[in-house]
């Protein structure tokens, strides 16, 4: 009898183990599609563009690409690559490779550590990383002081730049939070392009300097993608991108 049991358990788990396989190659498949965009779109903007990552999971490009919502459409992606010295983000690859078979105006973030190398920071982004001319320049993307002081901050910060504007002969993209840039890096960067963050707005990001673009929102939905996803806008229209275009 306890064998009969153990036999039928098996089964039964088998059973609902190749379910929930089925179940989830299905879910994956399915085509994810909203009314709009779900979010207030800051007026006065015509060129709008999301930033991914692993959180968004597997991203249906073609959908992404053919959504409209009255009239808007998203005219740029930018993809987290890599991340201090170890991390390559898992979904890189593929949306690298998709943004650019979709015709999407496309570019690519590390994710910097200042406590770390950053020259080495740098490079692994660089050995990672294929940009192409046509694609924005590399991103630096620096939320964290992980304890460090504004100066050594901005000392850290400066070598990364500069190593990867010696590889690319184009000066990086520093993305950064309102706050934390007037606290910690201010005038001494000023001369690079800002894709500043800064949530709950209306008109513009509240920062003392010239930007180029603004995520204004974390809660945005795209046909393609499941979950939320962050929304951006450039400061003037799509030309102006492909200006800083390698």
């Amino acid at each position: 009898m306890k064998q009969k049991r153990k036999i039928i358990f098996v089964l039964i788990s088998i059973s609902t183990l190749l379910l929930l396989l089925v179940f989830e190659r299905y879910y994956a498949h399915q085509t994810i599609v909203y009314p709009n965009f779900g979010i207030s779109i800051p007026a006065g903007y015509s060129t709008h563009g999301i930033d991914v990552s692993r959180y968004q999971r597997k991203i249906e490009w073609e959908d992404v690409v053919q959504m409209r919502d009255k009239g808007q459409r998203i005219s740029f992606a930018i993809a987290k690559s890599t991340e201090g010295i170890t991390i390559v983000d898992p979904t890189f690859k593929q949306n690298w490779n998709q943004m650019h078979e979709h015709n999407l105006m496309r570019g690519a973030y590390l994710y910097f550590h200042p406590n770390r190398k950053a020259a080495e920071q740098a490079q692994f982004f660089i050995k990672h990383t294929e940009l192409e001319s046509g694609d924005l320049p590399p991103v630096v993307d620096i939320e964290e002081r992980h304890g460090m002081s504004s100066e050594k901050i901005r000392k850290s910060l400066k070598e990364c730049l500069d190593a990867l504007e010696q590889e690319y002969d184009a000066k990086p993209i520093i993305y950064t939070g309102a706050d934390f840039y007037e606290q910690h890096l201010g005038e001494a960067f000023d001369s690079y392009p800002l894709w500043v963050a800064h949530y709950e707005q209306n008109d513009a990001p509240r920062i003392n300097r010239k930007w180029i673009m603004w995520q204004h929102n974390c809660k945005g939905h795209v046909n393609g993608i499941r979950g939320e996803v962050d929304f951006n806008v450039v400061n003037g229209n799509l030309a102006l991108l492909q200006g800083l275009c390698l």
